[in-house]
This record gives structure tokens, sequence and C-alpha cells, in this order.
């Protein structure tokens, strides 16, 4: 079975799941990017440095791509266009065109293309909710227009693929048949993180940190950009002595919490790491003894993955939509509401207070993401495709 996967460009994520797909027994699965944005080294916006990852991103799978054709006018209005995709999907024979995304032109070309050839079209989709993040009067009419148009652009598809619980549950809510909506769960390469863990000195990379051995290191890893509201970390941990706070990321907002660490007087207690590379995170996250993600808009967040991988439990905001499948209250870790500094503090201080809580917490990780790793999703996904090329309708039960 021929299987075409549309996707922006390579993901350190994705990466792994598209190796997979192209060892599974009869699933001949490629991939066509809209650009190599990421394979090579580019400055992140959002990082605000520049990115060059040290794990391969295209090896391992057969992809190709298309020329982007679209100058900088055109981009900004219509993302990527890359007419090189109505020739590969009319010609490729494949029984189903997967788009991840629908906001680039570049996308329609390839579902037109796969419509007209006689493919079967599955969008993928993390989306969790129809309000946008960002604020303000700029914003306000994404939301009702976003009303009329998803029913309808999901509806043109034989099938959608969600990576969550959440993710299905708002396609649910905007009237998409539960029959059409298929679960291949958000996953990372558990196997990569448990090996780096496990091979990390947990003491040497504290001891770089300056961070005391019965010092509590509560991990924020990402991008420190305002979504994710890493300033409620630092406040929290001004409430709670034990606390050390280690920042693996970089952003906008770096000099900002630097400068409210001062003020707060937790400049002793803060850490600055900066862009940690993908080779680098398992220790990072073994040396901490919890990830903390304060977000106030996360579809999912993937370095809750990471952290269970590597033996780390996670406090979460519910704003994420790891919480529903990942975060098993006081099993392992904790969520509070996105923006409740006192919750956050409260969940940091019961920490502190017991080891064996902490104990818990890592073997209870541990468990949960033994069920909810790359095996999963490649067997998740593979189910789908099959099921959508003979025209089958997904089992509402598999995703509820």
């Amino acid at each position: 079975m021929r299987v075409l996967l549309v996707q922006s460009h390579p993901v350190q994520y994705a990466a792994p799941l598209l190796r997979r797909y192209a060892r599974e027994e009869g699933l001949d699965a490629r991939v066509a990017f809209l650009s190599l944005r990421g394979a090579a080294p580019s400055v992140d916006r959002d990082f605000g440095v520049e990115v060059a990852w040290d794990v391969p991103l295209l090896d391992g799978y057969a992809w190709t791509q298309p020329p982007d054709r679209a100058g900088s006018v055109a981009r900004r209005l219509l993302g990527s266009v890359n007419p090189g995709l109505w020739r590969i999907v009319r010609r490729g024979a494949f029984d189903v065109v997967v788009c991840y995304g629908y906001r680039a032109a570049s996308f329609w070309i390839a579902a037109v293309a796969a419509k007209s050839a006689g493919a079967k079209l599955m969008w993928a989709t993390d989306a969790t909710r129809i309000s946008p993040w960002a604020r303000g009067p700029l914003h306000r009419w994404k939301v009702p227009v976003k009303k009329v148009a998803l029913p309808a652009i999901f509806g043109l598809a034989d099938a959608v693929l969600a990576p969550s619980t959440r993710t299905v549950r708002f396609l649910s809510g905007i009237g998409v048949p539960p029959s059409r909506v298929f679960i291949a769960p958000f996953v990372v390469d558990n196997e990569f993180f448990e090996r780096g863990a496990a091979a990390a000195d947990r003491e040497a990379v504290r001891a770089d940190w300056g961070v005391p051995a019965d010092g509590l290191v509560a991990l924020f890893a990402g991008k420190l950009a305002p979504w994710k509201r890493p300033g409620d970390l630092l406040e929290a941990a001004a409430r709670v002595p034990e606390v050390f706070v280690v920042f693996a990321g970089d952003g906008v907002l770096r000099e900002e919490l630097a400068e409210r660490a001062r003020h707060l007087g937790l400049a002793e207690r803060v850490r600055f790491q900066g862009f940690v590379n993908q080779s680098a995170l398992p220790a990072t996250y073994r040396a901490a003894d919890v990830l903390v993600l304060p977000s106030e808009f996360e579809p999912f967040g993937l370095v809750v993955n990471e952290a269970f991988a590597s033996g780390t439990p996670a406090i979460v905001s519910t704003a994420c939509g790891a919480v529903d499948d990942l975060i098993r209250e006081g099993e392992t870790g904790f969520t509070y509401p996105p923006g409740d500094v006192a919750a956050l503090a409260g969940h940091l201080e019961a920490l502190a207070r017991s080891p064996e809580l902490r104990e818990r917490l890592v073997r209870g990780a541990r468990d949960q993401i033994g069920q909810w790793g790359v095996d999963q999703n490649v067997e998740a996904f593979t189910r789908a495709v099959r099921a959508v090329a003979r025209g089958g309708r997904a089992d509402p039960e598999s995703a509820s």
C-alpha cells in the first residue's frame, strides 16, 4: 500500500517515526516536504538563535522536496507553493495521501491532486481549540471564520488523523463524525531518551549547574516565549526556598526573566542554559527532579514525553493537550490552571518535602510513557491508513 505524507519541513520528533514507517511490512510510505527548513542550520524565530539539530532528520526513509515557487509576497499570503506536488501525487499511484496541515497552498495542491487521482485524502491536525492563543482585535475574526471553515475543510477528506484525546474531542465538537477520526498518538523516540538518561551522570550535570545535591530542580524546556509563561515558574519558585530553576531554551523573554529573577532575589537559584540540542536533552531531564510546562497554549507538549522517557515527572498546566493522555494526578505528575502560581508553588512544595512522592512519580511516569511510544503510533497509523484505503471507518471506542 502506497502512502504519501505531505509535511511542511523535517522535524526532529517526526524523523524516528518516518524511519519506522519505512520499515513497516506492507507499507510503502514516502514523504514530500514543502521545505527543508530544519534540516540545515537556520535561525529559529522563537528561540532567537541559529538552530542546527545534532540528530539526523532525513536518513532512513524516502523523501522528496519539490521546489517552492512562492515569492516573498505570495509566501506571506499563501505559505509554500510547491506546484511539483501535483505531478508527484498524480503519478505516484498512492492509495492514501496524508496532509499534515491545510494553511499553505501546497497542502491544497496535494489534496486536490489526491482527489483527482482517486486516492483517499486524510488531514492530520493537532488542533485542540477554535480560539487562537494570540489576543487582540486583529485575531478576533478568526473564531467565527474557523467555526464555519474548519468543519467544511475536514469534511472534504475521507478521514482525519488526530494525535491526542483532546484533538479527538475538538474534532467531535466541531461536528466531525467519530467514524472518520483516527488517533495515532503524539510520540517521541522513547528509547533515545531512555538510553541517554541511563548513560547520564546526574550528579556531574547538577554540579555543572551549581545545584546542591538536596535542591529540587524544576526544569523548563522549550522556547522562552510569552504563550509558554516561563515567568510563572519563577514566581512559584520564589515561594519555595528549596527550588532551583533551570531554563533549557532561549527566546525573546530571556532578559526579562533574568531581570525578574534578580528582582525576586532568585538569581542564585536560577540557571539559563540557552538552547539545548537533542543529544544533550536526556541528561538535562535526568538531572532535573521535575519538568514544569506552564503554557497557556500548547496543543500537546512533547517535552512531557521526553521527560517521562528520561525518568522525570511533570507539572503541567491544564491548557496543554498532554494532560489528558499522559498526566495522572499524583501518579505521573500534577496539573494546575494556567497562570495559577499559587497552585504551581503548592505542587513544587509537595515535591520538595517528600522524596517518596518524587520516587512514586518517577515510576509512574516511566510506566505511562511505556504505553505511549513509537510502537503504538506505528501500529495506529498503519491501521488507520489501511482502513481508509479500504473505505473503512474508525472504531469510535479507539478514539475516545
